[in-house]
């Protein structure tokens, strides 16, 4: 009954949300690019503009995006399974240093000034969108992946900065594959897997070890609003093909600058909004 009226009274939040999981379907599907790094700036905005504060909107948009990474992440790792993209190896090394760095990080967003998580949401869309824009070169700078201490540095780092931020793994997972000369494809249907071991612990430790604010939207349980979470994961499956059908037709390096380009400006704007 909450839901309902709250998305009749409010029904621009509805066409946004609905929208935004259009648009990341779309997106994961033709650029491979995580739902996360969609969702959580126009969470982020979506939420302000009922009058949340920037703080709250931004934690309670890092943890809704992480759920709704749960479902679709299950979809892409079985499709890429399929296709025998999922490195099981690499998995079963990095699991526990991956899992480390999400409890560490979703437990840090329990506690922590929204503020610095803005800031780090927009270095990281910074830096992504700089890396899709500029390194033209499909070869990697290291021959192999690093030893053992270095995998583990990596796998901690990518869970604890992808909870905390609330993406999943493939933002961050994959130009660290690909830079160790890691197979593309791989590090793709890798990455699918990586965002489900990130965002299922993380988006459980933000319901149940989350307060949430005062100034909340309607129906936000610990710091996940299910409004969102309803809202954005059905059309994200539901759009996800329509995104592959399309990256055989279209130019998906082109579609990738755009997109390049629409990320930078949306994280200048996020680190504009802190010190503007």
């Amino acid at each position: 009954m909450i839901i309902l009226e709250f998305l009749n009274s409010n029904a621009y939040v509805f066409l946004g949300l609905i929208g935004t999981g259009a648009f990341a379907g779309v997106l994961a599907g033709l650029l491979g690019v995580g739902g996360g790094i969609v969702i959580v700036p126009v969470l982020f905005f979506l939420f302000q503009s009922l009058g949340v504060s920037p703080d709250t909107a931004m934690v309670v948009a890092t943890a809704t995006s992480l759920a709704t990474i749960v479902p679709t992440s299950i979809s892409s790792i079985l499709s890429h399974h399929r296709n025998g993209n999922v490195d099981v190896s690499l998995l079963k090394r990095w699991t526990i240093y991956i899992l480390v760095g999400v409890l560490i990080g979703s437990f840090l967003v329990t506690h922590i000034n929204g503020r610095f998580l803005t800031f780090l949401f927009g270095i990281i869309a910074t830096l992504s969108a700089l890396n899709m824009l500029f390194r033209t070169s499909k070869s990697g700078l290291f021959k192999q992946l690093p030893s053992g201490t270095g995998q583990a540095a990596m796998g901690g780092s990518i869970g604890f900065f992808s909870s905390m931020v609330g993406i999943g793994g493939g933002t961050l997972s994959v130009p660290m594959l690909t830079l160790c000369n890691y197979p593309a494809h791989k590090a793709v249907g890798t990455a699918a897997a990586i965002g489900l071991i990130i965002s299922l612990p993380g988006a459980l430790t933000m319901i149940l070890l989350g307060d949430s604010p005062v100034d909340a939207p309607a129906a936000t349980l610990g710091l996940v609003n299910a409004i969102g979470f309803i809202c954005i994961v059905p059309l994200t499956v539901l759009f996800a093909p329509l995104g592959v059908s399309l990256a055989t037709k279209l130019d998906a390096n082109r579609l990738k600058r755009v997109f390049a380009v629409v990320l930078l400006i949306t994280g200048l704007r996020m680190l504009m909004q802190l010190f503007l």
